[in-house]
């Protein structure tokens, strides 16, 4: 079968690593094998209040930085007409019905059954009014919400009460959801709105969707959701449910939070692959390390490696990650952002191999560009033995050209003149060049500064 899946998030806030796991999981579950599957990006926007187009421009922004790129996107506040006809079907069939609590009333009939120590799960109360009664209550001015009938009653005496939806997961094996521990979910609200649930299983079934990755927390979700697609006749897709992120601290993640999304992350000068790296390999087996591209990542990935419970993660890691992906990062991969720096193109790839070990960020290169081919971050002060030294030092510069050798020759002429070796030769004269007491090696930096801008940093 080739796959097709759905990325369906809420344009109400940013992405977060925490989202982009399961758009990570499903893009690479249609891409593999063979590459032949389709990716849907849907937006489940019909919360008008929240949903934003700013949002949803977002998010196809960010999946692009990530890499991944929708074969298809759809919008559920476009498709209502589709989730109007359903509804008049579930009608039809008795399996919607209407009903006229209000929240504070079912509240308090929660409260009671806690009480008594029973699960607080909806009566059915509204199907056993009369419609005379349901009459009146609509003359007092109330309007129902509608319930789908859930499966675990008998319609027919002859066939036996349903009370478990069972599935094969596709990350955590036999799972099944006891029904008669569920309320009858409510699918449209007083004012006509629809819930999560019923645009969710018709635009899968309408939009060809084979299998649903998605977050744990929707796992009683799924025992609802396939009641719903076998009442409508749709085809029900495989369920595969991934363990959830979580802080250090336990807490989940959100996009309101906005320390995670994937906007500021971009925004901190984080690369794409470090962020993808993080957001897959925490919660699977092998070790949490920076992966050069999708394709490579989406090899570790098994969706039976998934671990069975939330998966803490630290999001220093994502610096780590970063760095490490930025040590080796090839001259072609930042050749545009170094440009943006007005590095000189004649010294761009040297400056690079140079002083990316150097950076924990493509940005940092900044610091070094100062450095070599600016002003220093500061002129070091040098006194008694020190000035000495260095002055000397200065004295034997060698005439151009330099190269990587260069640095060689000057240190064993400097050696020989002053007698010093090892760290009091090599710091002060460190320090005098960079203004710095660390950084890249010597021997690569010299060649870039050139001897013209070495004496100028003559003490």
């Amino acid at each position: 079968m080739t796959p097709t899946v759905r990325f369906a998030p809420s344009p109400t806030g940013y992405l977060h690593i925490g989202n982009l796991r399961p758009a990570l999981f499903n893009w690479f579950f249609a891409r593999k094998p063979g590459g032949a599957g389709t990716f849907i990006l849907r937006y489940d926007d019909t919360d008008t209040v929240r949903s934003r187009i700013e949002y949803a421009d977002a998010i196809l922004e960010d999946l692009a930085w990530i890499g991944i790129r929708p074969d298809a996107v759809h919008r559920q506040s476009d498709r209502l007409a589709h989730y109007d006809a359903a509804v008049e079907t579930l009608k039809a069939t008795g399996l919607l019905y209407s009903c006229f609590e209000t929240a504070d009333e079912l509240d308090r009939k929660r409260k009671r059954l806690m009480a008594r120590g029973l699960p607080p799960v909806y009566g059915r109360d509204a199907l056993k009014l009369s419609d005379a009664e349901r009459a009146a209550l609509a003359a007092e001015g109330r309007k129902p919400h509608w319930r789908f009938l859930l499966p675990n009653f008998a319609d027919d005496p002859a066939k036996p009460v349903r009370t478990e939806i069972a599935w094969t997961d596709l990350v955590k094996g036999s799972q099944s959801v006891d029904l008669a521990s569920l309320s009858d979910p409510v699918l449209v609200r007083e004012d006509g709105s629809y819930l999560y649930t019923l645009p969710s299983v018709v635009d899968d079934g309408a939009l060809g969707v084979t299998h649903v990755i998605r977050g744990d927390d929707h796992v009683t979700n799924t025992g609802v959701q396939i009641a719903l697609f076998e009442a409508l006749g749709l085809a029900v897709p495989e369920f595969g449910h991934l363990n959830l992120l979580t802080t250090i601290d336990g807490e989940g993640l959100s996009k309101r939070s906005g320390a995670l999304s994937l906007r500021s992350l971009r925004e901190e000068g984080m690369e794409p692959m470090a962020v993808a790296s993080l957001a897959v390999l925490v919660g699977l087996s092998g070790s949490i390390e920076a992966v050069d591209t999708l394709e490579a990542l989406g090899d570790r990935v098994r969706l039976e490696d998934v671990s069975a419970s939330a998966s803490k993660f630290d999001p220093e890691e994502v610096h780590r990650l970063n760095a490490d992906l930025v040590h080796r990062l090839g001259y072609a991969e930042v050749a545009p952002r170094l440009a943006e720096m007005d590095v000189p193109d004649a010294d761009a790839e040297a400056f690079w191999l140079a002083v990316r070990a150097n950076c924990a960020r493509v940005a940092d290169a900044a610091v070094w560009r100062d450095v070599l081919f600016g002003l220093l971050p500061e002129r070091v002060h040098f006194e008694g033995e020190d000035l000495a030294f260095v002055t000397t030092a200065f004295d034997l510069l060698p005439p151009e050209p330099w190269s990587r050798e260069t640095w060689k020759l000057w240190t064993e002429a400097v050696k020989q003149a002053t007698g010093r070796k090892g760290k009091p030769l090599f710091m002060p004269l460190r320090r005098a060049l960079s203004g710095l007491d660390h950084g890249p090696e010597l021997a690569e930096l010299l060649p870039l500064i050139g001897r013209e801008r070495a004496v100028e940093r003559r003490p």
